[in-house]
């Protein structure tokens, strides 16, 4: 089987399974645009499942799959690429984290492939040190805003992985100024998981940040704390 065979038979099948009602039912949640067939979960997963028993069907052909998949702007064609690859997670190794950091500028367009591919694929990179926190240190300053939200919500899985949070903060430091709405998300996730675990460090980066950084950031990282706890980082009112 060719790549161009396998998206072909991946891209019919969409169509042949599309659902009106389900587009409907989710484009609510992708302010950015929902170009979607309204596939379900358990027919996307069933299909991935008959395709990896296949003969012939490895890694190195999904690969080589995937940029078709991801460049068509469909939902379900850049999911399937995602839940394609994460079957084969055991041989996952320094060439899989290259591959998908090219996947953004191909087509990661949405906070939903984004964290999928971060719960999916990083949770393997950091267990097995495929990678190290230094290895995402360009992803801070890439000029896909998706990409760049990645690095928070991977990182939530150094959280679940280790003993510490020591170097983690400092690591997101940088991107406390990002000027976008999605990172702002990404961070607030990773702040309050962070401060569930550790909460004086957290608190004290969030104090350092409480006049500049966005308020979005502080909404979401304070999300689990009391009234009472809240209202130290609220931003000092200009006099």
């Amino acid at each position: 089987m060719t790549p161009q065979e396998l998206f072909d038979e991946i891209r019919a099948y969409c169509q042949e399974n599309a659902s009106e009602v389900i587009v409907k039912k989710y484009e609510k949640y992708f302010k950015e645009g929902y170009d979607a067939y309204g596939l379900t979960r358990e027919l996307l997963e069933n299909k991935v499942d008959e395709i990896i028993k296949r003969e012939g069907v490895d890694i190195e052909l999904v690969y080589q799959t995937s940029p078709l998949l991801l460049k068509t702007g469909k939902y379900e064609e850049t999911s399937f690429a995602i839940v394609l690859l994460n079957a084969f997670s055991k041989q996952f190794d320094k060439t899989t984290f290259l591959e998908i950091g090219k996947w953004f500028d191909i087509g990661i367009t949405n906070w939903g492939h984004t964290d999928a591919l971060c719960g999916y694929f990083f949770r393997e990179f950091f267990k097995r040190k495929i990678i190290s926190l230094k290895d995402l240190s360009p992803w801070r300053k890439a000029s896909n805003k998706y990409q760049r939200r990645a690095v928070p919500v991977a990182m939530i899985e150094i959280l679940r992985a280790k003993g510490d949070s020591n170097g983690l903060l400092e690591f997101v430091d940088p991107m406390m100024p990002d000027p976008e709405r999605v990172v702002h998300q990404g961070l607030g996730w990773f702040l309050r998981e962070a401060w569930k675990r550790y909460p004086e460090p957290v608190e004290s980066f969030l104090m350092k940040w409480k006049d500049s950084a966005a308020r979005l950031i502080f909404q979401y990282a304070t999300e689990k704390m009391s009234k009472e706890e809240r209202v130290k980082f609220r931003r000092e009112k200009s006099k």
